[in-house]
């Protein structure tokens, strides 16, 4: 998430998984994208990139770290200008906070249920 995302859209999308080096090969071979490491400090993850033009598409992340007891979902991340004015409204909305605010791709990030028990994260930039 280098670039500043606009508020509203999709700005990164990660699958948290037991296996990351399976899921890595499991996606490469099935949709074309190719891998670069990043360094977790003791591991590294997983950053796909699109086949044709090397584009940071998505990431494969262990389910250890700071991605401990993440679900094991592809988790869409939601563009939202005030991430603690959005963590209220998701409250008084029915909604949960699965894991409090920390620090994402030189933002903040957390992740929620929403009242259908569908989880996704939100970002702000």
């Amino acid at each position: 998430m280098a670039e500043k995302p606009p508020v509203g859209s999709i700005g990164w999308c990660d699958l948290t998984i037991s296996d990351a080096c399976g899921a890595r090969d499991f996606y490469r071979s099935v949709v074309g994208w190719s891998a670069t490491e990043l360094d977790m400090g003791g591991y590294a993850d997983y950053v796909m990139n699109q086949p044709n033009n090397g584009t940071a598409t998505a990431g494969v992340c262990w389910a250890r770290g700071v991605n401990e007891g993440i679900p094991p979902v592809w988790l869409v991340y939601f563009v939202v200008a005030s991430l603690d004015a959005s963590l209220r409204q998701v409250r008084e909305n029915g909604g949960t906070v699965v894991r409090e605010p920390s620090g994402a791709g030189g933002g903040r990030m957390a992740i929620i249920r929403d009242p259908a028990g569908a989880v996704c994260a939100l970002y702000e930039a």
